[in-house]
């Protein structure tokens, strides 16, 4: 009889099966299947995006004519093993602390772009009440850079832990854009506190 596999087992077998570094990019597939976000010809912004897999999925759904930055503290994996990595042609990665001060003095921060995604989750700690303070804090700032960068009618994703502070978090992303709805991938493991804000139509 074959063993039954788990949630985790699962997606972590089939992200090696499609050669992907992480299991996480089928949460953005989903996401981008329920709400329709990327096209060809897009610009993507990727926080928080090591090891890489929502960046070579978003370079593929973007194709030759569209555009994607990737930004991470720390290296992709592949870098930090010694090993020479090819990105997709239409991709760049940018090893930097999005909360950093000087994080807006990038070139490519001072383009425009249709998409603003982010994966960023902070070093938890178990203790549920700082994890999800940590990561409201970077969803603040991922909401900081998306309403800087973002074209018209652009949208935005960004991982939340459940914790103080969502409810009004949420609110201000709605002054911001026309649809926004809490979202949790069926990839996301059985009892974690992370959901996906999914925001469309921005709004300036």
């Amino acid at each position: 009889m074959k063993p039954i596999l788990s949630q985790h087992d699962f997606y972590t077998r089939q992200a090696r099966a499609d050669h992907y570094p992480a299991r996480s990019v089928y949460k953005l597939q989903e996401i981008d299947k329920e709400f329709g976000l990327v096209k060809k010809g897009d610009k993507v912004l990727d926080l928080g995006a090591a090891p890489g897999s929502w960046l070579i999925f978003l370079s593929d759904r973007v194709g030759k004519s569209g555009k994607v930055v990737g930004i991470d503290m720390v290296d992709l994996p592949a870098v930090r093993q010694g090993l020479k990595i090819d990105l997709p042609c239409n991709a760049v990665f940018i090893k930097k602390d999005v909360l950093g001060g000087d994080l807006f003095a990038l070139p490519e921060l001072h383009e425009k772009y249709n998409l603003v995604v982010s994966d960023l989750a902070p070093h938890t700690t178990g203790v549920h009440f700082k994890d999800a303070a940590d990561s409201l804090e970077l969803s603040k700032r991922a909401l900081e850079i998306a309403k800087n960068i973002l074209e018209e009618g652009g949208h935005f994703v960004c991982k939340i832990f459940e914790g103080e502070g969502v409810v009004e978090f949420i609110k201000e992303v709605g002054k911001y854009f026309k649809i926004f709805k809490r979202f949790r991938p069926k990839a996301v493991r059985k009892g974690s506190k992370e959901f996906y804000l999914v925001a469309k139509n921005y709004e300036s």
